[in-house]
Order: structure tokens, then C-alpha cells, then sequence
């Protein structure tokens, strides 16, 4: 029996990955702020899979919270065999109509919070000799979005670097990049969705069954999807000047209002 750490677990895709981790009969820690969903979905994952469901309220966004998961993936009494960070969200507004505070604390948990995580399960796998981190991006990574993209964009070139400095050791590190998937994602930040086309949308269940085997491949970087990987291929041949401009406008047209 293998234990993962999920963080962000109460919804959207890091919700699916406690469901298909527990059916695949993973113990899990589930890390949201919210202490009464992280028990319904514990009490609820116990009694469908029968697997252990640890609950871990920590707010990543402040550096205590951040220390209590730290301190859980570093126990080497209790290991945590796959790290899945999954917590994040999104800031509602251009670049200077969003508060510096808000852009501040969001690069403390994309990037911050990931960087201290991802350590402290990685030392203690490489100790083991075996154990998997999935950090999750999105494709905004690869276009010049503003502070979200640009926090993503720092997740995948750190994961892909850490993977490298890994190879051998057991520990495998993948940069996890959906495209818009159907979760509290949007709501939270008070975002509408009705001008995003119904095409661009994931399932969040059939992307965490993607990225896991992508993961057991070995792949330092998942895309999993056919149509955004054909996107991302266009990315790479559109210059960066053209892009910005193409990307701007079309997140005006199809972006979350």
C-alpha cells in the first residue's frame, strides 16, 4: 500500500486525483483549507475504496501552512510515495487592475509552495529510492499571459530541471499542463465562462488517467490532450511578438470575463 499527497484536494482536478488514486487503492492526505469538506471527501473516499484518508488543513499561502506539509511529507515513519501540488487559483484582472498583494500571494503558492514541497518530498524519496511528484501547470505556461502564466511557466522549467537533476535516483518529477477543465476554478475568481468554446473544455477525470500514465512513462512533461497538444505545437513555430498579440486578443474573446 502506497500513500499520495494531494493538496488542493477538495475539488476539480485534484479531486479526481483522490478518486482515482482511492480506487486504485492508494492511501491518501488530503491538504485544502476547508476542514469540513476535507472530511466529508476523507469519510467518503474510506467508505467507498477502503483506503486510509488522512486530513491536513493548511492554507498555502502562508508560511505555516506550508511548514505542516512539509513536516508530513519529511516523516519518515509515515511515507508519502507520490506528491500531487494541485493548489492554486486565478486573479480576476489585468496586469495592474489586480492588487499587488493578490499577485504576490499567488506566486507564493504556484511557486513558493511548490519549491518547498516538491524538497521535501523529493529528499525524502531519494532516501527511499523510489517515489513520483506531479506539479501541476497549465498550458498558459507557454503564452505570454501575465503573473498566472508566468507562475505556471516558472512550475514547468523548474519540475523539468529537478526531473533531470533526479534521473537515476528513483524520483520521477512531472509538470502536469491542462487546458480549461470544468472545476471551482473560474467561480472562485469570480470568472464567467460562457465565452470559452465548448471544445476547449477537460474532463478532470480523464485528464488525471493522462497525466498518471504519463507519470509511470516517465515523461517530465504532460499535456493530455490531442487538441492541446496540437495548440501547443502551433505555440512553438508562432513568434513571440505574433503570439503576444494573437494570445491577448484572443484571451479578450474567449477568456473568462
Amino acid at each position: 500500500m502506497t500513500t499520495a499527497l494531494i493538496t488542493g484536494a477538495t475539488a476539480g482536478i485534484g479531486a479526481a486525483f483522490a478518486r482515482r488514486l482511492a480506487a486504485q487503492g492508494h492511501d491518501l492526505v488530503l491538504v485544502a483549507r476547508d476542514t469540513e469538506r476535507l472530511r466529508e471527501q476523507a469519510t467518503e473516499l474510506h467508505d467507498r475504496h477502503g483506503v486510509e484518508a488522512e486530513v491536513l488543513t493548511a492554507d498555502l499561502s502562508r508560511d505555516d501552512g506550508i511548514a505542516s506539509v512539509e513536516k508530513r511529507l519529511s516523516d519518515t515513519a509515515r511515507p508519502v510515495d507520490l506528491l500531487v501540488n494541485n493548489a492554486g487559483f486565478g486573479n480576476k484582472g489585468q496586469f495592474l487592475d489586480v492588487p499587488m498583494a493578490d499577485e504576490l500571494t499567488m506566486l507564493k503558492v504556484h511557486c513558493e509552495a511548490v519549491l518547498r514541497l516538491t524538497s521535501a518530498a523529493s529528499a525524502a524519496m531519494r532516501e527511499r529510492g523510489r517515489g513520483g511528484v506531479v506539479n501541476v501547470a497549465s498550458v498558459a505556461a507557454f503564452v505570454p499571459r501575465g503573473t498566472y502564466g508566468a507562475s505556471k511557466a516558472w512550475v514547468v522549467q523548474f519540475t523539468q530541471g529537478a526531473a533531470r537533476d533526479l534521473a537515476g535516483s528513483g524520483v520521477r518529477l512531472m509538470a502536469l499542463c491542462p487546458g480549461f477543465v470544468r472545476t471551482e476554478f473560474h467561480q472562485r475568481a469570480g470568472m464567467g465562462t460562457e465565452n470559452i468554446p465548448g471544445w476547449m473544455w477537460l474532463d478532470a477525470d480523464k485528464l488525471v488517467a493522462t497525466a498518471l500514465a504519463d507519470l509511470a512513462r516517465g515523461k517530465s512533461l504532460s499535456v493530455p490532450d490531442p487538441r492541446y497538444k496540437a495548440l501547443m505545437g502551433l505555440v512553438k513555430v508562432t513568434p513571440r511578438g505574433l503570439l503576444g498579440g494573437v494570445t491577448s486578443r484572443t484571451g479578450r474573446k474567449y477568456g473568462p470575463r
